[in-house]
């Protein structure tokens, strides 16, 4: 008799009654045994049947309509169904290699023969082993399965740039911070967001590029087929949130936070030399900060030199900061605040602006499970102190109720929906873009280095640029979701990118009317999550589906309308033609040592070929 069974029989005993024990043991381990093996094969026949019923269940209900993948029941679905595939695949397997070791036995390739029966055999005993769960399938999010509708001149397009030259810094063993221009090539970040524009209009010169999109953005708007006029103000919401409790006297960050990343004035000051040297505004008429916190040395001190006349908002003002102000428009919640609540206003400067550009950091949260251009807009209020509670304390709305770390799950009102709909922040927004060059494993976390590929080890060097809010939050949510596995796989991280997407008829049934028109927000943008993370293909790169489109403008393309063929094959044998050796003037070709020859060719190919 097994040690389980002994204990089994001792526990359908009575207590201290051994003799009852040995008199009985044989009929009730007989029993135990019985009810053990018949337990154990139903749960062998339960997880085929529940995963045929759930492929079954979820074809039916999806394949007509694919907006319902987001509803709470697919998502339970989805993944039985697809481990019930897998499990298919896995058992067509075992039946291939069983016909091989047969045919090596008749053969008498007995060596070979056995090799093919264990393979068989080990992965019938996987399949069929009730303890083992399918390894982070109730993980996986769904694949292109396009929620929402997509925004923006090339709609639903996602421009990511990456290039590892960007950033030279070797952590806290280096002396100088990350925002050292030593360390943060402030000329390749130059080029950097110079290509993502470019490659997000589809046009061949930043100029041109930037006149696409405000025409567009203007005419979708109501305003007519015009570009940018003088006199039109721009805000720029950056996120300096690690500048929390800092000097306003010196403007410091607090020592603990140094080299925790905010926006870097490398980035900053490659949008505004866009934007002055480019697009042509006056400096007067952008405003630039984070309305919570201050806009600190480390930024300022390298920006301003450049554009002195900028408007660099903090939260207090001096030092040739501009303090925010109240506006008068108003931002209203769409669930009921607590009583006593004081109203929410726009800062003056973002409602006084006919453009609004969203320009957040690559983060994860331990509240939100990631924080992008959604989070970003958190810091777009200003709120009235109550001082006659506990001393200095605030009474607003608190925005982190509806965080999934306060509220898990899926289909529940969440606040960055209001705030990506409000028709002074979201609703005016005319670029989103994501400071990748350091990412954040959390808010408040220490500059990471990422392992997937392409960046195998280095800092991630990216920047993202989408004109749809909800596709380039649901781009970066994929990076970091295969990036770190357990921030961004928090219940309900990408809920808020579903309420959004279905904005006007979102599953948790909330009316988002953060303006309080009387009329429900219309569809904010396109979510959805990429096949698999080697290929990183949305349904519009795959010809399925109206989602995303992210491209990849690489150093390949020298023309920078995000494809690789026969015109930047032409830009290349010009620039051949020009120089024979260093160009310093010209085009330094996709080879990377500064010249201009055959190697450039050779790269240009690969890049050509590896595209179709």
């Amino acid at each position: 008799m097994s040690e389980h069974a002994d204990l089994t029989c001792r526990h359908a005993g009575k207590e201290g009654h051994v003799s009852y024990v040995s008199q009985q043991a044989g009929h009730c381990c007989s029993r135990t045994r019985w009810f053990h093996h018949l337990r154990h094969s139903w749960m062998r026949l339960f997880f085929p049947l529940v995963g045929l019923f759930s492929l079954v269940w979820f074809l039916v209900r999806v394949i007509p309509k694919p907006s319902r993948a987001a509803y709470p029941c697919q998502r339970v679905a989805f993944p039985l169904a697809s481990s019930f595939v897998l499990w298919l695949i896995g058992l067509a397997g075992s039946v291939a290699m069983f016909r091989k070791a047969r045919r090596y036995f008749v053969h008498a390739r007995l060596i070979a023969g056995v090799m093919c029966l264990g393979l068989s055999v080990g992965i019938v005993w996987l399949l069929l082993d009730p303890a083992r769960e399918p390894a982070g399938a109730a993980d996986l999010p769904l694949p292109n399965l396009p929620l929402g509708v997509a925004r923006g001149v090339q709609p639903g397009r996602v421009v990511w740039i990456h290039d590892p030259n960007a950033t030279d810094w070797d952590g806290y063993n280096s002396k100088e911070p990350w925002y050292d221009d030593a360390h943060t090539d402030p000329a390749v970040v130059r080029k950097m967001v110079s290509r993502a524009i470019r490659g997000l209009a589809g046009e061949t010169t930043d100029a041109k590029a930037w006149d696409k999109l405000f025409r567009h953005f203007n005419q979708v708007r109501g305003k007519g087929d015009v570009g940018c006029t003088p006199g039109e103000k721009v805000a720029i919401k950056i996120n300096n949130t690690l500048c929390y409790n800092a000097n306003t006297t010196t403007f410091e960050k607090q020592p603990e936070n140094r080299n925790r990343i905010d926006t870097s004035p490398q980035m900053i000051a490659a949008l505004l030399g866009q934007l002055v040297n480019v697009v042509g505004m006056a400096q007067q008429d952008i405003s630039i900060g984070d309305p919570g916190r201050i806009m600190p040395g480390f930024i300022y001190d390298r920006v301003h030199p450049q554009f002195p006349d900028v408007c660099y908002l903090s939260n207090t003002g001096g030092m040739g900061r501009t303090a925010v102000e109240f506006s008068n428009v108003p931002f209203y919640w769409s669930t009921p605040a607590a009583a006593g609540t004081k109203q929410d206003f726009l800062p003056k400067q973002f409602a006084e602006a006919a453009y609004f550009i969203n320009f957040a950091i690559l983060k994860c949260h331990d509240q939100g499970g990631i924080t992008v251009c959604g989070k970003n807009l958190y810091g777009s209020l200003i709120r009235n102190p109550d001082t006659t509670l506990w001393g200095k304390r605030y009474n607003y709305y608190d925005m982190h109720k509806s965080l999934p770390k306060n509220t898990p799950g899926m289909g529940k009102y969440r606040t960055l929906v209001d705030l990506l709909g409000h028709p002074q922040l979201g609703g005016k927004t005319l670029l989103c873009m994501v400071d990748g060059l350091f990412a954040g494993h959390n808010w408040s976390s220490d500059p990471v280095k990422w392992s997937i590929p392409p960046f195998l080890g280095d800092w991630p060097s990216s920047v993202f640029v989408s004109q749809d809010p909800v596709a380039i939050d649901s781009v970066c949510y994929d990076f970091m979701w295969i990036e770190w596995p357990d921030l961004p796989r928090m219940d309900g991280a990408d809920d808020y990118l579903v309420e959004a997407a279905m904005a006007d008829k979102p599953p948790s049934g909330t009316f988002y009317d953060p303006s309080r028109s009387g009329v429900r927000l219309e569809s904010l943008g396109v979510h959805e999550h990429w096949n698999n993370p080697l290929d990183k293909k949305y349904s519009r790169n795959l010809g399925t589906g109206e989602g995303i489109e992210l491209t990849c403008p690489g150093v390949a393309d020298l023309n920078g309308d995000s494809k690789v063929g026969f015109d930047d094959l032409a830009t290349l044998c010009n620039e051949w033609l020009k120089v024979s050796a260093a160009s310093s003037a010209g085009l330094s070709g996709p080879g990377g040592d500064g010249l201009v020859n055959l190697r450039d060719f050779a790269v240009l190919a690969h890049h050509w070929t590896a595209g179709r």
